[in-house]
């Protein structure tokens, strides 16, 4: 399941180090944003270059996917934790 998580994030990386030249943007910068944050990276340079609807979506989905995965970590631990000797 990792490795999902690693190609998604090396196709955006070349998507937005390929695209951000169309649009005059630094393409290093948004390559290794894109690689570090994925899809938040993805929405907010989407916002950057006049594409905000898709990147305001893109954005809060993703804000909420992580929030959500942090909330079941937390879940995940607590009850775990509640349930030793």
């Amino acid at each position: 399941m990792e490795s999902f998580g690693l190609i998604l994030n090396v196709i955006l990386t070349i998507y937005l180090v390929i695209d951000s030249r169309k649009y005059g943007k630094s393409p290093v910068l948004w390559g290794i944003l894109g690689f570090v944050f994925g899809l938040i990276a993805l929405g907010i340079y989407f916002i950057k270059t006049d594409r905000k609807v898709i990147g305001w979506i893109l954005t809060i989905l993703s804000i909420i996917g992580y929030l959500s995965l942090i909330v079941l970590f937390v879940l995940a631990v607590f009850f775990l934790g509640s349930f030793g000797p």
